[in-house]
């Protein structure tokens, strides 16, 4: 006790000496920038809340030249020579850490550098937000500038304003040509996405069977000596699967990717619809138990749709589409917590039907290339539309946004959440 009242008596005459010097000085002239606390930014959040199918039609995309104006033998080798087919694995890319609700996220650039920081991710539930993107239908031919163009758009748009651990390209990449793989693959190096890339086959990826030796659209001599098999062989080469058919799981969340085995060459009924095995549908409805949990999200992409479903599900185009799509949907419904994601209509995002939830959720995913309006005609070219989503997930609660690549703005009509 002593000890500390001799301390504190040191203490007082110390505070009292520096008192009096004070009192000689002049006070130091305030300014306003002196009177105002220094505040942390606060950065809104970008991010919105809120014909008969045995004989249906063939889609070149638009602005397609015709059939005897293109040779793709002609076509200028700097578009994809450079890279070997074999060696356009997909880039795997540092993967993204998942984030806090409410932190700051970095913008990446081309490549794969944080730049800046994005608006906070929007609460909505406990535990770090995992993020994905789902694109389809991009159709990257080798000879069709505005198609690269606009996957490049879309890639540098989704890398800067909603980096994720995933990119999921759901089917039609190209026309399944050596060449327009050829030109994805430099595309995809050039702008790389920086979380993990995966793709699905597409019935354009059957499409070679249309075009002769010399790569002339030729559809009087179908399917100019082309197998299905080896239209599959050249996408499993692509991209380095077994199977057009796997699963994986990103981030703790089961992904399970499904593809058309034929084509209609094995069987002209066939026409653009998928083709199931069974040895694919038996492998589904094991995939799908494992690891299962009440109300966690099974994310499943298919390039085509289920029947009348969503959004272009309804044309005479698509009204098969799965030809055992039956049998599909009776396995997803096992799951209420499926959400199903399929492309192949084009039809724009927020059209009526662009998300449904019947037994399990469904959801139609436009296109990067050349979205489609209500009446099932593309939107006009001027407009350069192009479209995709972003998935978030929080828990087991999914909120899935549209983005327009072209605006480089999120579309307020197709806002959906899927609550566990």
């Amino acid at each position: 006790m002593k000890l500390h009242i001799a301390a504190w008596q040191v203490i007082l005459a110390a505070v009292l000496v520096l008192a009096s010097i004070g009192m000689d000085a002049e006070p130091p002239a305030q300014t306003e920038a002196a009177g105002t606390a220094t505040q942390g930014t606060v950065v809104p959040s970008s991010l919105i809340n809120a014909s008969d199918p045995a004989a249906p039609k063939l889609v070149r995309p638009l602005g397609s030249p015709k059939p005897d104006e293109v040779s793709l033998a002609a076509l200028e080798p700097v578009a994809a020579a450079a890279v070997p087919l074999a060696a356009l694995q997909p880039i795997a890319a540092a993967a993204v850490p998942a984030v806090q609700e409410g932190a700051a996220l970095p913008a990446v650039d081309a490549a794969g550098s944080a730049v800046s920081a994005l608006a906070a991710v929007p609460s909505g539930g406990a535990g770090p937000v995992f993020r994905f993107a789902v694109i389809s239908d991009i159709h990257v031919e080798a000879w069709n500038k505005e198609s690269h163009t606009k996957l490049r758009k879309a890639l540098t748009d989704l890398g800067t304003h909603a980096p994720g651990q995933a990119l999921v390209i759901n089917g039609d990449l190209g026309n399944g040509l050596p060449k327009d793989y050829e030109t994805l693959g430099k595309l995809m190096q050039e702008n790389p996405y920086p979380g993990q890339v995966v793709y699905t086959i597409g019935n354009h990826e059957f499409y070679k069977a249309w075009t002769d030796a010399s790569g002339k659209w030729n559809e009087a001599n179908f399917p100019n000596g082309e197998t299905a098999e080896a239209s599959i062989n050249r996408f499993l080469q692509f991209t380095g699967y077994e199977k057009v058919y796997h699963d994986s799981w990103i981030d703790g969340y089961h992904f399970v990717f499904l593809g058309s085995e034929s084509y209609r060459q094995t069987d002209d009924s066939f026409a653009e619809d998928a083709w199931l095995s069974e040895n694919q549908l038996n492998w589904l409805e094991g995939v799908m138990a494992e690891g299962a949990e009440e109300g966690k999200p099974i994310f499943v992409f298919l390039h085509q749709p289920l029947p009348y479903t969503v959004a272009g599900s309804y044309t005479d185009f698509n009204s098969r589409a799965v030809v055992q799509h039956d049998r599909l949907k009776e396995i997803l419904s096992r799951y209420p917590q499926t959400v199903f994601f399929s492309g192949h209509s084009h039809w724009e995002l927020g059209s009526p039907g662009t998300f449904i939830q019947d037994e399990f959720t469904m959801v139609n995913t436009s296109s990067v290339l050349t979205p489609y309006d209500t009446t099932d005609n593309p939107i006009a070219a001027e407009e350069r539309k192009s479209e995709g989503l972003v998935v978030e997930v929080t828990g087991n609660r999914v909120q899935i946004k549209g983005r327009n690549f072209t605006a480089g703005d999120w579309i307020p009509e197709a806002s959906y959440t899927v609550e566990p």
